[in-house]
């Protein structure tokens, strides 16, 4: 699996990158056949100090592209709402992909 934690407007720290990397273990727990994620996480310059911390991923999969963003006060925030929603993705595709091979496989037996 490729991992490309990137930064707009920001220095990914150290600490930033293994909190990414920590929260995004249990996201590949559930489902470890991804070939790349990139992960960006960004400042937006806008005038309302809400949602201005951004953060944005693709996993790319076998046959799919998975995309998530979140926005937040807090970047720390912005990444957990973040990989809330790439579990939740990644489940229903992992589910999607088995239930398909079940299928086919009952169509065999058949």
């Amino acid at each position: 699996m490729n991992l490309t934690i990137s930064g707009h407007h920001l220095e990914v720290t150290p600490a930033l990158r293994g909190y990414v990397t920590s929260k995004l273990d249990r996201v590949t727990r559930h489902f470890d056949q991804m070939v790349d994620v990139k992960v960006l996480l960004s400042v937006e310059n806008q005038k309302e100090k809400d949602k201005r911390q951004r953060a944005e991923c693709t996993i790319r999969v076998k046959g799919n592209d998975l995309f998530a963003e979140s926005a937040h006060e807090d970047l720390y925030a912005a990444v957990d709402e973040l990989m809330d929603k790439l579990d939740r993705q990644v489940v229903r595709h992992k589910d999607k992909v088995q239930s398909y091979d079940r299928a086919g496989a009952t169509r065999h037996l058949m």
